[in-house]
């Protein structure tokens, strides 16, 4: 009939997410995930301490955010500029935190200096007691044996191994979904070898090997990465491979192989979707597992070049300075609380996927 309008199918009434429109099923997984009040909210927490400090150098830094110097504004925590620019005597870069310098500048502008004035290489000449100094007005959380700011060594450190942590999750996530898709879809030989090599490789003691290949390579950010990729992807290859051969045995599986769909379209288009499912909830426990492993080569010695901040390095340094109790604390008080977010927010996310739950 002409000019009537056919009913419209009824809408779930939280079809939409943050402006965008998702399933039910994943509405579902996002109720289960917030009802774990514990997970969600470490969740926000975490995220709001990543985010604070990715932006560390505008946070902590001996270079001021804007100058304002004779009608002109420049901005050094970005760009350098020669002491000459305000009215110094050298072509070298201006030391900002000289009081020549700084008298200079505000007798034709102004400075805004960040929250903390210390970079995390920046030592503090000027203690009035010997280092590592006690937290003071100055190093709200002290110093350590070189004189560093604990407050910036801690907000760059932190952002260190949130970020190294992430991008080694990824790749190893991405090595492991390879390996145990393959294992797992085709079977056979293929199967049996891959199986052998992952049953002998996690059976090496692997954190003597990582010492043993860091004492020979010189330590930087990647090869350490590359490092800890070689033992960190066994982890989701046996999550893997059992869902794929749980999932290649699917009815429509069978139909996608019947119709004449590439192994390789099946494989990313019906198998992997579903396989994901559980890899998921591994994802903050590799995650853990990361930040975990680069504190214990930083620890030892073995991780990150001498000087880069490190929360192991701090940690280590707590153990050389006994006498310096705030080392230690500061540390471990900063990995319990990111390991213990990082821990929770892998519960939630465990419980988001768990189809047995379900929300009231």
């Amino acid at each position: 009939m002409s000019g009537v309008t056919p009913p419209q199918a009824p809408r779930y009434p939280g079809d939409r997410f943050m402006g965008l429109p998702i399933s039910r099923l994943m509405r579902r997984r996002l109720d289960n995930f917030k009802a774990n009040r514990r997970g969600y909210w470490s969740w926000w927490l975490f995220l709001l301490l990543f985010l604070g400090t990715l932006p560390a150098e505008f946070i902590a830094n001996d270079s001021p955010l804007l100058i304002k110097y004779d009608g002109s504004f420049y901005m050094p925590v970005i760009f350098s500029y020669p002491e000459t620019t305000f009215g110094g005597d050298f072509e070298t870069e201006a030391d900002y935190r000289e009081a020549f310098i700084q008298d200079m500048i505000k007798e034709k502008g102004w400075i805004v200096w960040p929250l903390v004035r210390y970079g995390y290489q920046t030592i503090n000449y000027n203690l009035p007691v010997p280092a590592p100094a006690p937290p003071s007005q100055e190093n709200w959380l002290g110093t350590d044996d070189q004189g560093r700011d604990v407050v910036a060594r801690l907000l760059y450190g932190f952002r260190i191994s949130i970020l190294f942590g992430l991008i080694l999750t990824l790749f190893s996530s991405i090595t492991g979904i390879i390996a145990g898709a393959a294992q797992g879809y085709f079977g056979g030989w293929i199967d049996l070898v891959f199986q052998r090599i992952v049953e002998i490789w996690s059976g090496l003691p692997t954190l003597f090997l990582l010492i043993i290949l860091a004492s020979l390579v010189e330590p930087t950010f990647w090869r350490l990465l590359g490092l800890l990729l070689l033992f960190s992807w066994i982890g989701l290859v046996g999550v893997v491979r059992a869902e794929v051969l749980r999932a290649r045995s699917l009815d429509f599986v069978r139909a996608a192989r019947a119709l004449g769909v590439s192994e390789l379209q099946i494989i990313r288009r019906h198998v992997l979707p579903n396989a994901m499912v559980s890899t998921f909830t591994f994802l903050p426990f590799i995650l853990t597992g990361s930040v975990t492993a680069l504190t214990s080569l930083d620890f030892l010695g073995l991780g990150l070049p001498p000087g880069s901040p490190s929360l192991g390095e701090l940690l280590n340094q707590g153990k050389q300075n006994l006498q310096a109790p705030w080392l230690g604390f500061t540390t471990f008080i900063s990995l319990a609380v990111l390991l213990s977010l990082l821990v929770f927010i892998g519960e939630a996310v465990r419980d988001a996927f768990d189809a047995r739950k379900t929300t009231g």
